[in-house]
């Protein structure tokens, strides 16, 4: 799910160099499908989903600044390859040999993430095995990263909700989701869906560009500091202990 390159991307201005400065300033942009709830959500700035919360906490207790601007999502990978972005949040499960380039170093894992191959009910066993996706036309979400989406023809959609309506106006017979989204969606747009075989499993970490490796250490130290106070599965539970996201 880069899925889009996930739903938060952010790009840093640095005034000295590339070593760490006091007056470092990250500038992130929200940058993902609309529809990656509960990851983000857009409408909702008082609840603006997992990612939403959590990134303003881990870069205040990294004790780095930061500003929110906004970023077309569809210049996100050629921004984050030629430094206009500086990081954003994938899991490495999205990348062939789960290698994220040689422009990037990661961070530890944050939290956990799968998608699914998702279709109608009355399908759901065609779609058990992932080989069955090779040479296949496979929904997707425009802009996101598949590991192995050359063994299976694209057709993009704008969001994960474009999905699930492609599935019942038989435009896909099945298509990629995260399976929160997929839920969620599903339910919203009261249209069921069956979950067939796993298409990537993992664990969403910061991809960030190499000049600013000196960030990582206070970046990898906050993280480890959020998931032992709690406060990250804190927010995992807030937006994920809901009905709509019971199977």
């Amino acid at each position: 799910m880069n899925k889009c390159f996930i739903a938060i991307t952010c790009f840093a201005m640095f005034f000295c160099g590339p070593t760490v400065q006091a007056n470092t300033v990250l500038k992130y942009n929200v940058n993902a499908s609309s529809s990656w709830v509960p990851y983000y959500i857009t409408e909702s700035p008082k609840e603006p989903g997992i990612l939403g919360e959590l990134v303003p906490l881990l870069l205040a207790k990294a004790d780095i600044e930061i500003e929110k601007h906004n970023f077309p999502p569809k210049r996100t990978n050629y921004a984050l390859d030629n430094g206009l972005l500086d990081f954003d949040f994938v899991s490495p499960s999205w990348f062939p040999n789960e290698e994220l380039g040689t422009l990037f170093v990661q961070s530890n894992p944050i939290i956990a993430i799968q998608e699914n191959i998702i279709t109608l009910e009355k399908k759901a066993n065609d779609w058990q095995n992932i080989d069955n996706i090779k040479g296949k036309e496979i929904g997707t979400v425009r802009g996101y990263l598949y590991h192995d989406d050359a063994d299976f023809i694209r057709i993009d959609f704008t969001s994960e909700r474009d999905l699930i309506r492609a599935l019942y106006k038989n435009r896909v017979d099945a298509a990629i989701s995260g399976d929160l989204p997929a839920l969620y969606w599903a339910k919203k747009l009261n249209t069921p869906i069956a979950f067939a075989a796993i298409h990537s499993k993992g664990h969403l970490v910061m991809r960030l560009r190499k000049e600013h490796v000196a960030l990582l250490p206070r970046i990898n130290a906050a993280i480890a500091e959020l998931e032992l106070n709690g406060t990250t599965q804190s927010i995992i539970d807030k937006y994920t202990m809901q009905d709509i996201f019971n199977r």
